[in-house]
């Protein structure tokens, strides 16, 4: 497979060029290409350069605005709300996480409700810059329903990720960032896109039945992890970052598309926890405990989550990112054939 590298820089370049010239204003392009090339960075491709394609696309259909500005409140003493406006969550978070990060630095525990957003991006990107001011983060989006529930055969739940972070002094810190669903839906997206078959379970058919074809699983629905755990965690999600803070669910967004193939539109609920507060001068002695576990982790031959990722991120600011040729094509093509 004939590939291409480019340089972080480069990356972002060609990511901010594509989304102006699609228009999306200064402050978005900006905020979505440092996102999609921190994916890229990290080595997490289907949240990486490819989620351009499905970005502009968003735009193209009507599905997201490139102009609107976010508004934020300061809602209550220990909550945060921000109005997307119909645009990408990534500025709306930007621009209210000071605000989060000052009240759970005041009352030891906050969080932030981002409304009518468009939301495509890892999530892990959300939670680790809360770890980086020595909070405890929590973050989960629904969006379109794609996924059946356990016992069931037709889409109802979104893939709803969920992603937990934790800060290490001088170290990275731990996270992790997880579908409820068996597989993100770009992982099968990249598959269709590549021609190689699912793993098993990651989805059905429109009759139900289990499938290893990507095409297939995209018209019937995807499945939850675990089973019966992944779904009740998936309808927590729906819940919490749902009806919670007052927007959608993953069957609401998915019926809001109106079949048009944009990216889901939604809510996201953001949670920050200051173990300062929680334990005042005994955090230092109970931060290291945790890494007492997390040391024991390792001595087993377990891997910390996030730990591929810092590797990948060290790798690429060296060497640059490489994508498939064709990827970079269709990712150009969006510039010459923007309207």
């Amino acid at each position: 497979m004939e590939t291409v590298t480019l340089s972080l820089a480069e990356a972002y370049a060609l990511s901010c060029r594509v989304l102006r010239e699609n228009g999306f204003n200064d402050a978005h392009a900006a905020s979505i290409a440092d996102n999609v090339t921190a994916g890229e960075r990290d080595g997490c491709a289907s949240h990486g350069l490819w989620r351009l394609l499905g970005i502009v696309g968003t735009r193209r259909k009507g599905k997201i605005s490139g102009e609107a500005l976010p508004v934020v409140f300061d809602h209550a003493p220990a909550i945060v709300r921000a109005d997307a406006r119909g645009a990408c969550s990534l500025l709306a978070y930007a621009r209210a996480l000071p605000l989060l990060i000052e009240k759970a630095r005041a009352n030891g525990i906050a969080a932030l409700a981002i409304n009518r957003c468009v939301h495509y991006s890892a999530l892990f990107a959300d939670v680790e810059p809360l770890t980086q001011a020595g909070l405890v983060g929590i973050a989960c989006t629904p969006s379109h329903a794609w996924v059946a529930p356990a016992g069931g055969i037709r889409p109802l739940f979104g893939t709803n990720p969920l992603a937990f972070g934790w800060p290490r002094a001088g170290k990275p810190p731990f996270i992790f960032d997880m579908a409820t669903s068996a597989a993100a839906r770009g992982e099968i997206q990249l598959h269709l896109r590549s021609g190689t078959p699912l793993p098993p379970g990651w989805g059905i058919d429109r009759e139900g039945l289990p499938t290893t074809d990507p095409q297939a699983v995209l018209e019937g629905a995807m499945l939850p992890f675990g089973g019966h755990k992944g779904s009740a965690l998936a309808a927590m999600v729906e819940l919490i970052a749902g009806p919670l803070i007052g927007d959608m669910t993953s069957a609401e967004s998915l019926a809001w598309d109106e079949g048009a193939g944009g990216a889901p539109y939604g809510g996201e609920l953001v949670l920050a926890l200051d173990p300062a507060r929680f334990l005042g001068d005994a955090a230092a002695d109970h931060l290291a405990r945790a890494e007492r576990m997390f040391s024991e982790l390792q001595a087993q031959g377990a891997r910390l989550p996030g730990e591929r990722r810092f590797l990948a991120r060290q790798r690429s600011e060296r060497e640059g990112v490489t994508i498939s040729r064709s990827l970079y094509d269709d990712i150009v093509a969006l510039s010459r054939a923007a309207p």
